[in-house]
């Protein structure tokens, strides 16, 4: 049995950039062998807070106790000296190193005068081993998977001797099956005597994993629950300060002309594999198609196809009458496709730019923008200001960089960018991840709108719950081609799982698949 007691305390913390208070006068406690959950919206000021613990910001006020002894975190080396660990929502790894490489990084073990990589490597072995994290010390970061980088860092946590870990938005970046995954890894670590604080904004995982939840709401402590004496509906409200819908309302679409058009479109990958194989379907005005399936079964391929990102191997690309699939990237967001990619910083960013140099990433060359052969700063600024109050994107104004900003309202400010193209067809891929719940209501019900407006939608994700909650017809994807057909009303979240898996074959009744693994 775990012995309770606090292991990390914070009184009276603050935090202040310029005139902008990040945290103020914050209290906050993290029990031996829990997990806490603190929660907020999107630049509510929780990474901050854990920031400072993990001594990358310093606090303009108050005191931080390590198992009721004050101490001063003044760099993350102190941190972890104190056995405080940080798994990051966007990955500290090196990608051409292996994983023991970045394990080690800065602690290597010597032999002699050479590092001792097969000691390490045996170590970082046992350790995964120990909590069933099952990754390869010899393999390079760049060719793993995304949840599996993030076990990476988690055994970098380890290695260095971590006993209270800081999740920040781990889960934002993984599938279904990788969440559920974690959530396991998470419960291990404090069964072994472990304390955990996840940042989230997720609410099932929080009622799921959590034994305590802290809500922030713009840089103060709102309240500390226990998860069994709250539920969902609460800590959202909480959250927001108002109530908030779970379910986007809307009328039945009204689809009419097709917009987009793809036909017997194939998409190869590095090693001349088939990742789109022979798929056609189309996207009419006035509707949303969502395709459902599990990461790695296309989807990237498919959305890079039709964007201009890739090549195709053979097929068509049709928008309207006018065949794309030639164009470049460039070409193909004039003809009027805008696109919410599912890499916000490969794809969809340039951190070091400003919030308005991002805004008009697409039109920055068009007559609209410049004056006299430069760019119009008013002219951005407007805009900016504009998008920024619509899309409520929390930022100090539209000079401040991306790079500064989380990662909810980094997404929010392509969502405003994207959307404000007034596309024709828009593809949006994980539009809502890093959204909290009052973010993510607002941009269902903006996709909606711009449904009912006559645009058409493509609607790739990874959460169920919002594949049915927004489209109006569902495609399934599995190993590259379509295995299925469907509408929210027809279907389950089990059905699309079993689809998704690849073990589902319509018309089979219910208790014939009801043991199908998924």
């Amino acid at each position: 049995m775990v012995d309770k007691h606090t292991v990390l305390e914070l009184k009276g913390i603050t935090k202040r950039f310029s005139d902008f208070v990040a945290n103020e006068s914050i209290n906050f406690q993290l029990e031996k062998g829990e997990i806490h959950a603190l929660l907020g919206e999107n630049g509510a000021g929780k990474s901050t807070m854990m920031n400072i613990v993990f001594g990358l910001y310093q606090p303009d006020e108050g005191e931080i106790y390590i198992n009721n002894d004050r101490v001063t975190i003044d760099n993350p080396n102190v941190a972890i000296e104190h056995g405080i660990g940080m798994v990051h929502q966007h990955f500290k790894l090196v990608e051409p190193f292996t994983v023991t490489e970045n394990i080690i990084l800065g602690m290597e073990p010597k032999k002699g005068m050479s590092i001792n990589y097969k000691q390490a490597s045996k170590d970082i072995k046992a350790l995964s081993d120990r909590y069933g994290l099952d990754i390869d010390p010899y393999a390079k970061v760049a060719d793993i998977s995304v949840g599996m980088q993030q076990r990476v860092e988690i055994v970098k946590t380890l290695y260095r001797g971590a006993d209270i870990l800081i999740f920040d938005e781990p889960t934002a970046v993984l599938t279904p099956q990788e969440i559920d995954e974690l959530l396991n890894i998470m419960k291990k670590l404090v069964a072994e005597c472990k304390s955990i604080i996840l940042i989230t904004h997720k609410l099932k995982e929080i009622m799921k994993i959590a034994d305590r939840c802290t809500i922030i709401r713009r840089g103060k402590v709102i309240d500390t629950v226990k998860i069994s004496e709250t539920n969902t509906q609460e800590l959202a409200e909480k959250m927001v300060g108002e109530a908030v819908s779970f379910k986007t309302e809307k009328t039945p679409s009204q689809p009419k002309d097709i917009l987009l058009s793809v036909k017997n479109l194939v998409v190869k990958d590095a090693n001349n594999k088939n990742m789109v194989d022979d798929i056609s379907f189309s996207v009419r005005s006035g509707e949303v198609v969502g395709v459902a399936g599990v990461d790695g079964n296309g989807q990237s391929e498919l959305i890079e196809a039709i964007t201009g990102m890739r090549p195709k191997e053979s097929g068509e690309i049709l928008l309207k009458d006018q065949h794309i699939e030639s164009l470049d990237t460039r070409s193909i967001y004039n003809a009027g496709i805008s696109h919410i990619p599912g890499d916000r910083h490969k794809h969809g960013l340039v951190l070091d730019f400003s919030v308005k140099e991002n805004m008009i990433l697409h039109n920055y060359y068009k007559d609209e923008i410049v004056k006299n052969g430069f760019i119009n700063e008013e002219t951005v600024e407007k805009i900016s200001l504009r998008l920024i109050e619509q899309y409520d994107i929390r930022t100090p104004g539209p000079q401040a960089l991306v790079r500064s900003m989380s990662g909810g309202n980094q997404q929010k400010v392509i969502i405003a960018r994207e959307i404000d193209m007034n596309p024709r067809v828009l593809i949006a891929s994980q539009p809502t991840r890093g959204l909290d719940v009052g973010a993510v209501e607002f941009v269902h019900k903006e996709i909606i709108h711009q449904r009912d407006q006559g645009m058409g939608i493509l609607l790739v994700s990874f959460e169920l719950d919002e594949i049915l909650n927004l489209s109006d017809r569902i495609i399934v994807l599995f190993d590259g081609q379509i295995i299925g057909e469907t509408t929210p009303d027809k279907t389950s979240d089990r059905e699309l799982g079993l689809m998704m898996a690849g073990n589902y074959i319509r018309g089979e009744s219910s208790e014939n698949q009801k043991n199908i693994p998924i």
